[in-house]
């Protein structure tokens, strides 16, 4: 049996793809007993319609809000020769990685790899591009879609429902929430209307609309599966769980509710071959909308740290807690000197609400924390010794080291010919990573993001010397001549990349 895998939605021709949702779902027209304007016919959901066939009628939405779906291109220009793996003709990731079936089965050989489609011999720079959905939310030209969509591209192309094409500005992209933020210089915009998903119910009707495999305005559409979902490697994202069929090239696309308002963004599915299986899940429009505030007013998106780690709670552990249900997250370790430890909590204690807000489950903290702004204090109320205890917790910052721009005049200044931000890696972070060392970067542009260096990524060696802090990086940089090795960390794998500094 193949793997199940988790996997982004954007399609792309050559390095970097990532999976979301669409089939076209059928729909039927319905004669209107009265004249009504598309604005009408999208809030509503004619009762004829569902008294005949079950099935509401979508096509007043579509034709109000389709408009200001959008379809997007990014060019990428990353060199062969970090792309080549061992020189034989490999993926350049491992065969154990979830993602190894899905690059073979849809791309077999990649650029700069010896296959029928290239001979990988010259190291040369390789175009590559990926087709992504996004929606437009302001008429002076404001887009969303996902960071996977527009990761390391150097141009990216917007094109809307009347042929219209502009090249547009990435104004911050976060990885963390896999949300993008895009600008085009147009005015009087059709836009979306921005609705509520915590109102929305499980059962109801939503549907998508997006660019999948290149088609334009493609509408599909399904049923709300299930909310507040916690996927793995997506600590502060309650995604909304649907079954309306998404594929490559939706990423970044709207989910609509019945009123026609946008309650999530189409961000990933998940699936056994690559293709849509019924289990298509997005972004929750309030949680994007957050992060396209902080960056577009500061370029970096705040979140709140608490500085513990937790698991989920069962009935045995409850039971040797003196606890009569499983709820709650259990902390398992707390950070020293974060502000949880600051606080008082310990591990053993099971955090059952914050600010009046109750912790279901495990999963429901992270979320919770990332909302809070950092240095408020928060009222924690942790079951401690077989009884509630409150505790008050002055809210720390987590480092947001996942914001990129492709501005011409950023990145590449902040290190000089190599062209990254970087910063040592916390204590948790070399733990969650399996390292003792490295550099994280914040931002790649110039020689480095050429190479495909991408933020994220963790440096830990430069020309097989090991660095710990920028002055090593500058230095081991500087000794270089017109290239180095710089040995990075991405996905759990590590991989040595060649940089022209030339």
């Amino acid at each position: 049996m193949k793997a199940r895998m988790l996997t982004r939605s954007a399609v792309a021709a050559a390095v970097v793809i990532a999976l979301s949702a669409g089939y076209v779902a059928g729909h039927r027209d319905v004669p209107a007993p009265q004249v009504i304007s598309p604005a009408q016919a999208a809030a509503m959901m004619p009762a004829e319609a569902a008294a005949k066939t079950g099935i509401p009628d979508f096509s007043g939405l579509v034709e109000t809000y389709g408009p200001a779906v959008v379809n997007i291109s990014a060019k990428h220009v990353v060199k062969q020769a970090s792309m080549r793996g061992n020189g034989n003709g490999q993926l350049p990731i491992d065969p154990s990685d979830p993602f190894y079936q899905f690059y073979r089965h849809f791309f077999g050989q990649m650029p700069g790899m010896q296959g029928p489609n290239g001979g990988g011999d010259d190291g040369g720079d390789q175009p590559s591009a990926s087709l992504g959905s996004g929606f437009i939310v302001s008429g002076d030209g404001y887009i969303l879609t996902n960071a996977h969509v527009v990761d390391g591209a150097n141009v990216v192309t917007v094109k809307l429902t009347d042929k219209r094409e502009f090249k547009a500005k990435v104004v911050g992209s976060d990885k963390q929430s896999d949300v993008a933020v895009l600008k085009i210089d147009a005015k009087g915009l059709p836009t979306v209307k921005i609705g509520d998903p915590r109102a929305s119910k499980v059962g109801q009707w939503v549907v998508a609309i997006g660019s999948p495999y290149g088609f334009d305005n493609t509408v599909t559409s399904g049923i709300i599966s299930a909310k507040s979902r916690s996927l793995p490697n997506e600590n502060y994202t309650p995604f909304i769980q649907t079954d309306v069929p998404v594929n490559p090239g939706n990423s970044g696309g709207p989910l609509f509710n019945l009123q026609g308002e946008v309650i999530g963004i189409n961000s990933m599915i998940y699936s056994q071959t690559g293709g849509f299986q019924g289990l298509s899940f997005a972004i929750p429009i309030n949680e994007a909308i957050k992060v396209k505030d902080d960056l577009v007013k500061t370029g970096h998106v705040s979140r709140g740290r608490l500085g513990v780690a937790v698991q989920s709670m069962n009935q045995t552990l409850a039971d040797s807690f003196g606890m009569k249900k499983p709820q709650g997250a259990l902390v398992s370790s707390v950070d020293p000197g974060g502000p949880a430890a600051k606080a008082g909590l310990q591990p053993g204690d099971v955090i059952l609400s914050v600010n009046g807000t109750d912790v279901t489950d495990s999963s429901d903290l992270p979320s919770q924390i990332a909302g809070l702004k950092p240095g408020t204090q928060a009222d924690v109320q942790v079951w401690r010794d077989k009884s509630t205890k409150d505790v008050k917790v002055t809210i720390g910052s987590l480092s947001d080291a996942k914001v990129a721009s492709n501005d011409e005049n950023g990145p590449a200044q902040m290190q000089g010919r190599l062209g990254v931000a970087v910063r040592p890696l916390t204590p948790q972070e070399k733990s969650s990573a399996s390292v003792s060392h490295g550099l994280l970067v914040q931002d790649a542009g110039g020689a480095a993001a050429s190479a495909g260096i991408q933020p994220g990524d963790v440096i830990l060696a430069v020309n097989g010397r090991p660095v710990s802090n920028v002055d090593q990086l500058k230095q081991a940089v500087t000794a270089a001549g017109n290239s180095l090795a710089l040995l990075i960390q991405r996905d759990n794998a590590q991989i040595f990349v060649p940089v022209d500094l030339g």
